[in-house]
């Protein structure tokens, strides 16, 4: 293939100035795995409640309630297990750097052996040691990446958390919307659940859809795999609420 022939996302300055970049952290995941809670989660409320014949007035409490301190609480699960995987690199990073004032020959030989067993042997492999010992830095984030199998880059917890947060009370309110509407509005919405459930239904499609960039499987699968999980859990949710409705009926 001649040069011209070659892709200009592979000619030899984009790759240069592609590999050069720091990468980029993605806070999609976060976003994505966000909504999906809370749309679950949210329209489980209303739809339990629904079934009981409550009114608009007590769902949307309830939908809140729900909304702001279950998506608070993932946001901190989240932030808390994303802070504890960055305190563990820099554990290994700090263990790594002591190892190798301390045992560079041993530190050395590791490498060695990392590499051997990526096919690389004889002169070239003791080039490759000796090129990544050289520099102390690039020789601890080989260790990282290679020994104990953890990215240089991680994200922010902050980010993280602030991501899934937002997601799942942008996604969470889908849910609530016709019910605050229909209490704002009264015979505005006509069947506010019935919408809600529609637009809802949507909301968990277009978010699995989104999801599929992550599990590699089609956005059509993942959408509808999504929107019926959702369905599942709403269901069992509106079945619980009516066979809790005579108790409702005794309390008025």
């Amino acid at each position: 293939m001649s040069q011209r022939d070659v892709p200009e996302c592979h000619s030899p300055e984009a790759i240069r100035e592609r590999l050069s970049d720091q990468p980029s952290q993605s806070y999609l995941k976060d976003f994505i795995y966000g909504a999906i809670d809370g749309a679950v989660t949210t329209f489980a409320v209303v739809a339990s409640v629904s079934a009981t014949g409550l009114s608009s007035g007590v769902i949307i409490i309830l939908g809140f309630a729900n909304l702001l301190a279950d998506g608070f609480s993932m946001a901190a699960g989240n932030f808390l297990g994303t802070r504890a995987e960055l305190q563990a690199r820099q554990r290994a990073r700090r263990e790594e750097e002591l190892e190798i004032e301390s045992h560079p020959e041993g530190e050395r030989e590791e490498i060695r052996q990392i590499y051997a067993a990526k096919g690389f042997e004889g002169e070239v492999l003791e080039q490759v040691v000796e090129v990544i010992t050289a520099d102390k830095k690039r020789w601890v984030d080989t260790m990282i990446t290679e020994e104990h199998g953890l990215p240089l880059v991680q994200p922010s917890p902050w980010k993280a958390a602030g991501m899934t947060y937002l997601a799942f009370l942008v996604v969470g309110f889908i849910p609530l919307i016709t019910f605050v509407l229909e209490y704002k509005f009264p015979g505005t919405m006509g069947q506010p659940f019935l919408i809600g459930s529609i637009l809802t239904g949507i909301a968990f499609f277009i978010v699995g859809a989104l999801k599929s960039r992550f599990v590699e499987k089609s956005w059509l699968w993942e959408g509808f795999e999504t929107l019926s999980v959702g369905t599942l859990a709403a269901g069992i949710a509106y079945v619980i609420g009516l066979l809790l409705r005579p108790f409702v009926d005794v309390a008025g």
